[in-house]
């Protein structure tokens, strides 16, 4: 109420830092009473919400013989059905919690951006959206009853009999379809950060050794079994977005910067003086220093 008595007939461009603090928070009482709802909605339905769960578990089965005498899960503690619980209303909340949240963050840092950009950043919300859902689905539908699988497999070879818990089980599936699903976001986020020209298309480019270190980490991460055929199609498929996502994002910069006039590339209006080749620190420090405005006319005299 006295946040709106503020800043009434303003826009948000002109709020003070104390009514930008104001606004933050009621953007995240919405989004906490939306992860609320979704969560409260799957402890309505715990018995619907589990069974969905278990279908990788049920396409393991099917695709794989070994599989075939696999029992159902077990749960042996209070407690584990309590994470159980946990697990799968925590995967409704945020799931409907996620394009609220999006919506917020798009609309807390619209002042800061031009008209343009405002309009720009729509389809980059849209996109945030579908690549998490689609991330989540992959997950879901491929890599989760996959890895199951190959876990099996091993453990049958080595002789072993796998009896797995509720919680196990549960918290992998939510786990690895949630990180999954904001994994995909990632070269979206870097399209983002290139499009405000905050980072430049080249200098990406130039780490790719580095991003590839940390794109394999990062899938690692999210795949807790950790079997080396999902790790690998994780970070391959992460790896290609990322590639992907400079191109995009090099794409947009070039046609942002010549719209509004300026060069196609940014580096060639700011290049450092040392690769003029006028200092020392580009290795010829013993050139002759070029003649000062003047010294032409001068020497004519």
């Amino acid at each position: 109420m006295i946040g709106k008595a503020l800043r009434r007939g303003r826009s948000r461009s002109e709020m003070t830092f104390l009514e930008h603090v104001e606004d933050l928070r009621r953007s995240v009482i919405r989004v906490a009473l939306t992860f609320g709802l979704g969560f409260l909605a799957c402890l309505v339905f715990y018995r619907e919400i589990p069974a969905f769960l278990q279908l990788p578990l049920e396409w393991a089965k099917a695709a794989s013989p070994e599989m075939a005498s696999f029992g159902q899960l077990r749960e042996f503690t209070f407690m584990g059905v309590w994470n159980v619980l946990m697990y799968t209303a925590a995967a409704g909340g945020v799931g409907l919690a996620s394009p609220v949240f999006l919506y917020e963050l798009a609309r807390f840092i619209g002042p800061a951006l031009t008209s343009r950009e405002k309009r720009g950043l729509i389809p980059f919300c849209v996109g945030a959206l579908v690549l998490f859902v689609s991330g989540a689905a992959l997950a879901f539908l491929f890599l989760t009853p996959m890895s199951i699988v190959t876990w099996h497999h091993f453990a049958t070879g080595m002789g072993l009999v796998t009896d797995w818990q509720g919680s196990d089980y549960y918290g992998f599936v939510v786990m690895m379809s949630l990180l999954t699903g904001i994994a995909l976001q990632f070269p979206l986020a870097l399209v983002i950060l290139m499009w405000l020209e905050l980072v430049r298309p080249r200098t990406l480019l130039r780490s790719w050794r580095g991003m590839l270190f940390g794109i394999v980490v990062l899938a690692a991460v999210i795949t807790p079994i950790g079997d080396p055929i999902t790790l690998g199609i994780l970070s391959g498929l992460l790896f290609l977005l990322y590639l992907a996502a400079v191109g995009v994002g090099a794409s947009l910069v070039r046609r942002k910067r010549l719209a509004r006039g300026d060069s196609a590339e940014p580096e060639d209006e700011d290049l450092p003086d040392d690769e003029d080749g006028d200092g020392d620190e580009g290795g010829r420090g013993d050139d002759p220093a070029p003649p000062r405005p003047g010294a032409d006319l001068r020497a004519l005299d």
